[in-house]
């Protein structure tokens, strides 16, 4: 329930009342925008200590003060006068997302979970998953009737009393510290984190896990203008981005079952192999409409299991140990790979002379980043780190 809130009200309220606010306060697009941008680079920064923290000493608190900094942070962007207070808001919601979103949780479900972990992570998924299915037809009849700022305001409101108790009550699950917690233990920690970052496997996963973000949401986002380009109207191009939503919830539907039957090699090349293939067809395949579907949804399949392949990708090479600590340093330059994705796709169309000339560069982005994340998914010959 907390995701499903915290996604909804800290993250997709935001494409949904931008335009109002650009509107209203006659800041530029570009400038409103941007704030979003920092929100999620500065929850990016701040993950590797978040997950550092979680480690040592559960995810309670992190979420907990989460959640009222993010309450606190939309009262701000609400009352901003102006574009620095509300760049501010947005770096102090930032710094919420990095407490109350898909990090911490995760943490928390690899630290309570062992046997079940992958469906208690699907689980989590799918639900919060409906987050822009429910909040944003919701924000924009809000917003018809009480323009952005109340209804920031009430979106404070309801993120306060629905999230800070329930992290503060429900997450008091006793926290299993890492084993090698009795001597010197944060210093030990320290070093077998240094140890796997180091290790070649890492640097292949981390590097192969950003340059398939970039593609995969540069994808997403330019979607629709290639869409507009290609002379579809907008309600129809909205229509085809909207139903790759689908294909999200149902891809992490089918991956439990998937992980019984293949092994992490084979499920890591055909969810990014899916990722590539489908952004290349996009490239190349104008017509018809059903196809134009069939594609994003595709698309959004491969979107949807990569959230979870992020989730176990630190425990399926190297155990639960320093989860959060692991899954903050490789989630960092993802979540940077993300908030750049908007530009990324607009620069190339530029450069490239249209969107699917865009496409094609980023099908070939994400079919680089799935060779690299299939090299990091084999197992090494000698074990460096155990």
């Amino acid at each position: 329930m907390t995701e499903i809130v915290s996604w909804g009200l800290l993250y997709y309220a935001f494409p949904v009342l931008a335009p109002l606010i650009a509107a209203d306060t006659g800041w530029s697009t570009v400038s409103v925008s941007a704030a979003f941008s920092v929100a999620l680079a500065v929850s990016a920064l701040a993950g590797v200590a978040v997950g550092r923290h979680i480690d040592r000493y559960g995810p309670r608190w992190v979420m907990t003060t989460g959640s009222i900094a993010g309450a606190v942070a939309l009262v701000v962007v609400a009352a901003a006068p102006n574009l620095l207070l509300f760049f501010a808001g947005w770096m102090l919601a930032g710094a919420a997302m990095s407490g109350v979103l898909y990090p911490p949780a995760f943490a928390a479900i690899t630290g309570w979970f062992t046997t079940r972990r992958l469906g208690a992570l699907a689980t989590l998924t799918l639900v919060a998953g409906l987050a822009s299915t429910v909040f944003a037809p919701l924000v924009a009849t809000t917003s018809a009737q009480l323009g952005w700022r109340d209804t920031y305001l009430w979106a404070a409101a309801v993120l306060a009393v629905l999230t800070i108790p329930t992290h503060a009550l429900v997450l008091r699950r006793p926290w299993r510290t890492t084993e090698l917690q009795h001597h010197d233990g944060r210093t030990t920690e320290t070093a077998y984190t240094s140890a796997v970052v180091a290790t070649r496997r890492f640097r292949l996963l981390a590097v192969g896990f950003t340059a398939v973000s970039v593609a995969m949401y540069a994808a997403l986002l330019a979607l629709v203008p290639l869409m507009l380009e290609r002379g579809l109207s907008a309600q129809l191009a909205a229509w085809i981005l909207g139903l790759g939503g689908i294909g999200q919830v149902a891809g992490r539907v089918v991956y439990t079952a998937l992980v019984r039957r293949a092994s992490l090699t084979v499920r890591t090349a055909s969810v990014f192999g899916l990722v590539t293939v489908s952004i290349a067809a996009l490239a190349v395949i104008p017509e018809p409409t059903g196809v134009l579907v069939a594609l994003s949804m595709t698309a959004g399949i491969g979107r949807g299991v990569a959230t979870l392949l992020q989730a176990t990708a630190i425990t399926d090479r190297w155990g639960p140990r320093a989860y959060g600590h692991l899954s903050g340093i490789l989630g960092l330059p993802v979540l940077l790979a993300t908030a750049l994705a908007p530009w990324a796709g607009a620069v190339l169309a530029e450069v490239a002379g249209g969107y699917a000339a865009a496409f094609t560069i980023l099908a070939v982005l994400a079919g680089l980043g799935t060779v690299l994340m299939i090299a990091s998914a084999r197992p090494p010959l000698r074990a460096t780190v155990s």
